[in-house]
């Protein structure tokens, strides 16, 4: 879980794009990059290698 004012402050560090957390799978999405950043043992890893490009369904259900 992560602390919300720990997501109040983070960023896209490709963009600077506000975070939005994906419980359920536990990462950190970036709608302007269509990124998914993974959360490992609680800790975000914001490393654009690391992170997973999201799906177009994936996209598409962000702007529901």
């Amino acid at each position: 879980m992560i602390d919300s004012k720990l997501l109040e402050i983070m960023a896209c560090p490709l963009c600077k794009s506000p975070l939005h957390y994906d419980k359920a799978k536990e990462e950190l999405i970036c709608r302007a990059d269509r990124l998914a950043f993974p959360i490992r043992d609680d800790i975000p890893v914001m490393l654009e290698d690391e992170a997973r490009t999201l799906s177009a369904e994936e996209t598409d259900a962000l702007y529901k």
